[in-house]
């Protein structure tokens, strides 16, 4: 186990301020974006739509959660559901802090392979989708989502036009980065962890009993089918499953499998039964599907292609340095925990505001205009990141619900586009 930690430990280390970076900038995106204009240009899945869901989800957080119910939030608002669904698989898929991870623990091949990759995924998406899920089906989950109502915009009028747009500022922007890393401190904590156990417990004969090896295409193929599938079963998700990925690449896993396993955050078995709450069960089996053939096909493709370009990387024998020495990696590091301080200090001395609240369960900031899930408390109004929050604070699970800080104080909740907590509740239970 000692080894095990002191294989966890320096992964970490080695990351440290690409982490800091990535949320810093992902909450700065998130306090100045507007969510509104967002689902306003989603309406449709031709290019143009396309490429603005790819570009918002590319500036958006990395949490798989939290993308997939921001994701359900902009399409039972009226966005089509192909584009929200290439909004959720860019927000986890493309965006910064992966990258830098990926390109710190394995190499530049990855960082560029991720968005490689990522760009085919978004094409295949764009096109397999409407093909493989009908629009019966889809009008069903839009108006299941909306509490029987045909269209979003009737099931949230009072929403929409009631709630002001919240102005993002430099301490709304820290409060977002330090909830990110509040709501992803297990998966980050648990892809570390597991890494440093694969690393100096298991031996390469495991991989190669999992994985092909040796078998030129076959191999290739094989991989790329079965990295998803070791994703699905691994819970770990987002940022997390990078050293997780390092771990499988030292293990003797091919390029293709590697980056298959990366892009496979999205069809984690939670991530599963949370889309079928959303969007029932027959839409839940055509993505789960189609997710897994198109991050498969991606991971071959991007294998392809660098094999092509000869680049390629060759396989390390371990993680990175695994001594502690005044290289630039320390000194990044003492400035990220420098800027993190700061940002931990903004997010402290924000003064409160109607226009946001902390979910209780997982510690998200929430913008209260467009809660995904609300609930009410003793003290007020709570406000959730995600039905599976609400869910977990309908079971007692979690923090107390009477916290402060996730509780917003009484008021007429049509002043702040919201329907009465009962229509609310009862639409959540429908979903």
């Amino acid at each position: 186990m000692a080894e095990a930690a002191h294989q966890a430990f320096f992964m970490f280390w080695q990351t440290l301020w690409a982490l800091v970076l990535g949320f810093v900038l992902s909450g700065l995106v998130q306090a100045y974006v507007s969510r509104s204009k967002m689902q306003a240009v989603l309406g449709d899945h031709g290019p143009a739509a396309i490429g603005r869901s790819t570009f918002f989800g590319v500036v958006s957080s990395s949490c798989s959660y939290a993308a997939a119910a921001l994701a359900k939030t902009l399409f039972s608002r009226g966005a089509d559901f192909t584009a929200a669904m290439v909004f959720m698989l860019a927000s986890t898929n493309l965006v910064v802090e992966l990258g830098l991870v990926l390109w710190l623990l394995l190499g530049w091949q990855f960082a560029l392979a991720e968005f490689v990759g990522g760009v085919v995924m978004v094409v295949l998406m764009a096109y397999v989708l409407p093909r493989v899920i009908p629009a019966r089906l889809i009008d069903q989950a839009r108006t299941r989502l909306n509490g029987g109502q045909a269209h979003g915009d009737h099931a949230h009028g009072a929403h929409d036009h009631g709630a002001a747009e919240a102005r993002g500022n430099l301490r709304d922007a820290a409060s977002y980065t330090i909830a990110d890393l509040t709501m992803l401190r297990k998966e980050l904590v648990i892809g570390f962890v597991v890494a440093g156990i694969l690393a100096a417990a298991v031996p390469t004969s495991v991989w190669q009993a999992l994985f092909l090896t040796g078998h030129g295409w076959v191999t290739a193929v094989e991989n790329a089918i079965v990295g998803p599938f070791l994703a699905i079963i691994s819970f770990v998700c987002s940022v997390g499953n990078v050293p997780l990925a390092a771990a499988l690449w030292t293990g003797g896993i091919g390029f293709g499998g590697v980056i298959a396993f990366v892009f496979a955050d999205l069809i984690t078995l939670p991530l599963l039964v949370i889309y079928r709450k959303y969007y029932g069960t027959a839409i839940t089996l055509r993505l789960a599907a189609a997710l897994w053939a198109i991050m498969s096909v991606a991971g071959l493709v991007v294998e392809v292609l660098f094999s092509w370009w000869g680049i390629v990387p060759g396989r390390r024998a371990g993680f990175a340095s695994m001594e502690l020495a005044w290289d630039h990696t320390t000194y990044l590091n003492i400035v990220a925990v420098i800027l993190l301080i700061v940002v931990v200090v903004l997010a402290r001395t924000r003064q409160e505001s109607s226009g946001y609240a902390i979910d209780p369960i997982c510690g998200m900031q929430v913008e209260i205009a467009h809660a995904p899930a609300v609930r009410q408390g003793p003290d007020g109004a709570v406000y959730f990141c995600a039905d599976r929050c609400a869910d977990r604070w309908d079971k007692g699970q979690g923090p107390a619900p009477m916290a402060p800080a996730a509780v917003v104080p009484e008021q007429p909740l049509l002043q702040i586009g919201l329907r009465p907590p009962t229509e609310r509740e009862d639409h959540g239970h429908h979903v």
